[in-house]
């Protein structure tokens, strides 16, 4: 089974207006739909997707987190959101309430820090019952610091030892190097999405990260649409690893993570 851990789709009526607020210089790969998600999905081979719901305000949270328990689970995993306008009660509840294994975390979009206070209460409510799928590094508009840095987010672990962590972009989208000395050999998952393309990464620095922080805690993930899933499994089975660290990079990892059966 292939399980990509990291893409994005909207309801139908208003896939377009958020693909359009989001990173503006990122050439879109899809329409941000789920017809367009599962088409591509079909292209490239993939058999599971992990959907991320991201709430901008938290009187959207129930909205997304609705949205995202409704997808066929056949074919996706819905990942809810949770925002700290809401209380750990209010997130968790709708959380639960939807039946979602966790919740992906974007400061830039959410319009808080990883720091901040008011997130604090909710992720530790999290811990031992949800995963959090965590942006880190930049995005093309903005720097990192102070809002989801390598560093922030290996504090965040340091402060929630018991919360399931995926750092997404190798701990660093656009930090590459910083995410190596820093995220790297925590007890976390990295996901290998970068857009526009993991090929545009250095493959020997790549396949020298994977190795430090070891194939069970890799996961392999697009960003689609802002990034082709057929080119993104071409680029991690180019870095030339066996098939034994192949099959846990590109699903069982994910599977044991998300607790699916094989």
């Amino acid at each position: 089974m292939i399980i990509d851990t990291h893409t994005h789709a909207w309801p139908d009526s208003v896939a377009r207006k958020a693909l359009a607020g989001s990173v503006p210089d990122l050439e879109r790969r899809g329409d941000g739909t789920i017809a367009g998600l599962r088409a591509s999905m079909q292209s490239a081979g993939i058999d599971l997707s992990v959907c991320l719901g991201v709430a901008n305000h938290g009187t959207s949270v129930d909205k997304a987190n609705a949205f995202s328990a409704g997808l066929d689970s056949d074919q996706f995993v819905g990942f809810g959101s949770v925002h700290p306008d809401l209380s750990p009660e209010e997130n968790i509840e709708s959380l639960r309430r939807h039946g979602l294994k966790g919740a992906k975390i974007h400061p830039f979009f959410q319009n808080y820090s990883l720091d901040d206070d008011r997130l604090a209460p909710t992720l530790d409510a999290m811990q031992g019952e949800f995963a959090a799928i965590i942006h880190v590094g930049s995005i093309s508009t903005a720097s990192s610091r102070g809002v989801c840095s390598p560093t922030m987010l290996a504090d965040l672990v340091r402060r929630f030892p018991r919360l399931d962590v995926v750092a997404c972009h190798f701990g660093g989208y656009q930090q590459f190097e910083e995410a190596a000395e820093v995220v790297v050999g925590l007890p976390v998952y990295l996901d290998t999405s970068w857009p526009p393309g993991l090929a545009e990464v250095d493959p020997e620095a790549v396949r020298k990260v994977i190795k430090k922080h070891g194939t069970d805690r890799i996961l392999f993930a697009s960003d689609w649409p802002m990034a082709d899933q057929t080119a993104e499994l071409e680029a991690i089975h180019a870095l030339g690893f066996p098939d034994d660290d192949n099959e846990q990079i590109l699903g069982l990892n994910a599977a044991r993570l998300l607790g699916l059966a094989h």
